[in-house]
């Protein structure tokens, strides 16, 4: 087993050729090769959630598989778009939902939904780079910590994004010294107490988003790494309320300023 410094820093080294590898790995030719074939037929959000080489393959590179059997509310998604300031997808705090309508945008392009490059060549560079965090996971769980808040950190807008999510939020926890108790707090307690940590600009610079993610896995091979015999951290990418409360991830997933 890699630590989580080595293992992020030897893929960070040259990642165009480890996404590649992970491209030409036989299960992943064949499930991306049977969803560009599948798609010239999905003309419908009821096409796209009943073909399931299509909406299976989606959710995963949206890294959303534990939500693949809500259909219910990925129709709702779906059908309202982001056009509307008011739209379910704007008014959930995970921005990969409103990532995800955008995407797949029937709301506004009806059935040439399917048609554009981010549906097609883009919706696969993000189904091998979730495989490849997948993979890295198997030799350090921190590398894939590591990789996927990079990967999320142009995305991050608010603390709240981060609270949202617990895979972010465990990075930035190890990173700061965060303890999780504080996940009893207020909500707006909670955000207060990350903000004095962290300045969501300098996610945006990549020298200091680099810093973070360098001090992060240095420290997780430190403290983490020698507990993960079980692999608990696994949870974080299983279910999205991983460490949560649920009444806690349902204001999450709803917070707005002001409510709704």
């Amino acid at each position: 087993m890699l630590g989580a410094t080595t293992s992020f820093e030897l893929i960070r080294r040259d990642l165009p050729a480890a996404l590649d590898r992970t491209a030409k790995q036989p299960t992943v030719e064949r499930a991306t090769e049977r969803y560009l074939e599948a798609i010239s037929s999905i003309k419908t959000v009821e096409d796209f959630l009943s073909n399931d080489r299509v909406y299976n393959y989606a959710m995963k590179a949206f890294g959303l598989e534990d939500m693949t059997y809500a259909k219910a509310f990925m129709r709702k998604v779906l059908v309202e778009g982001i056009d509307d300031k008011e739209s379910f997808a704007n008014k959930l705090t995970d921005n990969r939902y409103k990532d995800f309508a955008e995407t797949f945008n029937f709301a506004r392009y009806d059935k040439t939904a399917m048609a554009f490059d981010r549906a097609q060549q883009g919706v696969v560079d993000k189904y091998v780079r979730q495989t490849l965090e997948e993979d890295t996971g198997t030799q350090s769980e921190g590398a894939r910590l590591a990789l996927y808040f990079e990967r999320a950190a142009p995305t991050i807008t608010t603390t709240f994004s981060i609270l949202a999510d617990s895979a972010l939020m465990k990075v930035v926890q190890v990173a700061f010294g965060i303890p999780p108790e504080i996940g009893a707090l207020d909500i707006d307690k909670q955000a207060a107490i990350y903000e004095q940590r962290l300045d969501i600009e300098d996610l945006k610079d990549p020298e200091k988003l680099q810093k973070l993610l360098t001090r992060f896995t240095a420290i997780y091979d430190t403290t983490e790494t020698s507990a993960q015999a079980a692999n608990p951290a696994l949870a974080l990418f299983g279910s999205p309320s991983a460490g949560i409360d649920g009444n806690l991830l349902l204001t999450l997933q709803s917070y707005r300023s002001g409510g709704f």
